[in-house]
């Protein structure tokens, strides 16, 4: 039995709980995507566009999570708790991915399904070995 799979249940349990979306797509033992940078633009007040850039994502879930770690990550470092996905578009062209993700910050849990607990988040990813900012 890998342990990976418990591990990240356990991990993303107090996020589901909570109402936040799941924090990142759980890897398979031994994956190892090579993550090419993000990019980040502050579009309008509190939407904000991340670009992301990976080699070898097996799937979109984990140009997605490596999005959405990057938005966590942003909400923290302005002092904010929580972010919530508008909306991610991702295009592979041979082994590299690009992903483009917009996501509100906020400073209180915002409506809808799709919010996330930054911090909850950024600490997952770091436990997945999936980059921030």
């Amino acid at each position: 039995m890998r342990a990976w799979p418990i591990l990240a249940t356990l991990l993303l349990a107090p996020a589901s709980l909570s109402g936040c979306a799941a924090a990142v797509a759980v890897l398979p033992e031994g994956a190892s995507p090579k993550y090419d940078g993000i990019e980040t633009i502050l579009l309008d007040g509190d939407l904000v566009n991340f670009r992301v850039a990976m080699q070898g994502a097996r799937n979109e879930l984990e140009v997605e999570a490596y999005a959405r770690c990057a938005a966590a990550q942003y909400a923290l470092i302005r002092g904010f708790g929580f972010a919530r996905h508008v909306r991610t578009t991702v295009a592979q062209t041979g082994s590299k991915w690009r992903g483009d993700a917009v996501y509100t910050i906020s400073s209180a849990l915002p409506r809808g399904l799709k919010t996330i607990d930054a911090e909850v988040t950024v600490r997952d990813c770091g436990a997945q070995g999936i980059p921030t900012i």
